[in-house]
């Protein structure tokens, strides 16, 4: 049986950076080479200004203090160096509006490249500080995950692809997703948070199963106001 798993994830989101390469081991460890992975939009900060904020005045609004932002990073830090995922906070300058990464993610998906892209994107957030509001920034990394960067730079100049993510997101919301990151498994098993490799393989080889496993709280969440819980 092909495994269709649908992920939604946002580009700020450290623990669906972290839930991917779970995933990803889980089907290394299951030997798995049917495995269709496609990643849905979720705006954490829909309301984001278009170039984003300082994390660290929004951090630190967010979290009472940036003592405190900096003692989560950490918690994330260290789970993530676990996975072989080199968090770099330090290099963070703003939290960015992720409209047009998203729309970048969309565009990948229709040209086949879609994870090398998302993998692009985590990667230039979470470890170099990228500024994901640049269109010059997210035309390098689409060539760097495969996409043809002149196509590229003409739709991002356009408005192609941004009905198609802000209805895919919309379902979501009305479907009541309220974290990410999410992975529906064939349509029938639900995965919330960036579980263990194990949450995985169970759930490949209980898809039938009535209850998915137990959710763990490692999400973004996204409360009615908009602000991510991360």
């Amino acid at each position: 049986m092909t495994l269709n798993i649908d992920v939604i994830s946002d580009v700020i989101c450290p623990w669906c950076y972290i839930g991917k390469r779970r995933m990803e081991r889980a089907i290394a460890l299951a030997g798995r080479e049917d495995v269709r992975v496609r990643w849905r939009p979720f705006q954490l900060n829909p309301t984001m200004p278009i170039k984003g904020i300082s994390r660290k005045e929004y951090r630190s609004n967010k979290f009472g203090s940036w003592e405190r932002s900096l003692a989560l990073d950490a918690t994330v830090a260290e789970a993530g160096q676990a996975e072989g995922i080199s968090f770099r906070f330090d290099n963070i300058e703003k939290t960015p509006n992720t409209l047009n990464a998203h729309r970048l993610i969309w565009l990948a998906d229709q040209e086949g490249v879609q994870d090398a892209v998302v993998e692009t994107l985590f990667r230039a957030y979470f470890t170099e500080g990228q500024d994901l509001t640049s269109n010059s920034c997210l035309l390098d990394l689409a060539s760097q995950g495969g996409l043809d960067r002149r196509r590229t730079e003409a739709f991002l100049e356009s408005s192609d692809g941004l009905a198609a993510v802000q209805d895919e997101e919309d379902q979501a919301r009305r479907a009541g997703v309220q974290g990410v990151p999410l992975f529906i498994i064939n349509d029938s098993v639900v995965l919330s948070g960036a579980r263990e490799p194990s949450a995985f393989l169970e759930a490949f080889r209980s898809l039938n199963a009535e209850s998915p496993p137990n959710a763990l709280p490692e999400v973004c969440d996204a409360r009615p106001d908009g602000e991510p819980n991360c």
